[in-house]
């Protein structure tokens, strides 16, 4: 054997081999990377400390004021009474214990199904109606090409996302009400005025025209920020392979929002029981509460107006319970579909 193909050492011999090098104390490299990544707890701390620190005020505002009001959901199963006392501790204390006697109310309810219905009616049609358009308008204003006219645009859309309910209102009002400019137009010609304000029929699609006008500019900041991180070299590649614009828009440009669609579809989905409480209670009285009576306004109405805190409790606790399943299934679906949705398998 020429004295060229003799290993000089172990370590070269191994690394002839495939194998990772042996230190001197019997160990691998892959074993000491194995061991730096088990820290103690202690060392993990003293690693981090510095980042658990700037968290530290995130997570106690976290815990004061999303999970210790959790604990707030023992009123549904009794029946509260908030003058027992001042303090709203000790009312729970001493308020009376009826088991599952507010859910059993519930479920008899019909004003509850009633608000049930109508809480998913108005899901499924913002779901259609509305979820689509801010990533119609991301696609319109990136294919925008000069700058100062797309910055232009999405200030102009950004816009009535900074308007109070109060005023989007208002200014549906003031051109689809009764007294409105398009009645008055109708009324000079000859016709009726519009009742869209005021018609329990088309109140479902009056909610959503308004959210899409007041929303829908703000949900593209997502998508656009998506779009921004494609390459263009895909979009040239696929020009020149012949793809036209609806093309490289079908096979360059939605695979890309593919992500982001599903984790905020998801996040819709868990989101489905809560269609705009302010929205919808500012228009309660003009349709009835037959056609805009919602789970939220249902809970604020029997328990802020009623003063029947136990009841409304339970129908919160049931939105709450239900809406965290509607998630997991989300999300269970989006793993099947290859995305990873608002949490990794």
């Amino acid at each position: 054997m020429s004295h060229s193909t003799v290993p000089r050492s172990r370590a070269e011999a191994d690394d002839r081999a495939g194998r990772p090098p042996v230190a001197s104390d019997g160990t691998t490299g892959t074993d000491k990377k194995e061991k730096a990544g088990k820290l103690s707890l202690r060392l993990r701390f003293r690693r981090d400390r510095a980042l658990i620190l700037m968290t530290l005020p995130a997570v106690l505002l976290l815990l004061v004021f999303n999970y210790l009001p959790i604990l707030g959901n023992i009123v549904a199963f009794q029946d509260y009474d908030p003058y027992v006392s001042d303090n709203g501790i000790v009312s729970m204390l001493h308020s009376a214990w009826v088991g599952v006697e507010n859910f059993q109310q519930i479920f008899a309810d019909s004003a509850f199904w009633n608000a049930v219905q109508n809480t998913l009616v108005l899901f499924f049609l913002q779901l259609v109606l509305f979820f689509p358009v801010p990533i119609a308008l991301a696609l319109l204003i990136n294919s925008v090409v000069r700058p100062r006219l797309r910055a232009l645009s999405q200030a102009i859309l950004y816009l009535p996302h900074f308007f109070s309910w109060v005023l989007v209102i208002s200014v549906f009002q003031q051109i689809f009400g009764g007294a409105g400019v398009l009645s008055q137009l109708l009324r000079q010609h000859g016709y009726n005025g519009l009742t869209i304000m005021t018609d329990p029929s088309t109140f479902k699609f009056l909610v959503t025209a308004e959210s899409i006008w007041k929303d829908a500019g703000w949900g593209i900041i997502v998508f656009l920020a998506a779009l921004a991180s494609v390459s263009p070299d895909l979009y040239e590649a696929a020009a020149m392979d012949g793809a036209g614009r609806w093309r490289r828009i079908w096979h360059v440009t939605l695979p890309a929002l593919r992500p982001v669609i599903a984790l905020l579809l998801v996040l819709r989905v868990g989101d489905a029981l809560t269609v705009g409480f302010e929205q919808i209670l500012l228009q309660r009285d003009a349709v009835g509460p037959g056609a805009a009576e919602v789970l939220d306004t249902f809970v604020w109405w029997n328990g802020v107006r009623n003063q029947d805190f136990g009841y409304a409790a339970a129908a919160g606790l049931i939105k709450g319970v239900v809406s965290l399943g509607l998630v997991l299934v989300a999300n269970k679906v989006a793993h099947l579909m290859g995305e990873q949705g608002v949490y990794k398998k």
